[in-house]
């Protein structure tokens, strides 16, 4: 007759189900301490469990639930410190932008003045040659009236 086992093999099973529970309680203390979105799948993720373990032990799920609930995550999401632009940075953009547009405003009044000055040298070759914009190739009769 084989030697009865069974109490080693119920004490590796309890000594397993501690280990995960104390991973699942470290990685919710780990998340909520760093302010980590709490989801049952994130916790999951961090502790090395499977998420229905997790929805079945009661006392986890009420914390995950109490915690995801404190720590809901915003519509839009911050941006992290790294991408953040500081406010020198931010005060920089905006000069450049400043001196851009005005550049621009400066470039176009020039434009238009050089516009204004060709539109009315045109116009005076046409009152001078005697042609208009009527009239492109025909000299004006100064007589009024039928010829």
């Amino acid at each position: 007759m084989p030697a009865d086992n069974t109490e080693h093999i119920v004490a590796a099973a309890r000594q397993r189900a501690a280990a995960t529970r104390r991973r699942a309680t470290a990685a919710l203390r780990r998340m909520d301490t760093t302010g980590a979105v709490i989801t049952f799948e994130t916790v999951a993720r961090e502790a090395r469990v499977p998420r229905s373990w997790l929805s079945n032990q009661p006392d986890l799920r009420a914390e995950i639930e109490r915690l995801r609930a404190r720590h809901r995550v915003p519509a839009t999401r911050p941006v992290p410190d790294r991408q953040r632009a500081s406010d020198a940075s931010l005060l920089r953009r905006l000069q450049a932008a400043t001196e851009r547009s005005q550049q621009l405003e400066a470039e176009n009044r020039e434009l238009r003045h050089a516009l204004a000055l060709a539109l009315g040298e045109q116009r005076t070759g046409e009152l001078l040659s005697g042609r208009t914009r009527d009239t492109p190739n025909k000299k004006r009769s100064a007589v009024i009236g039928p010829c």
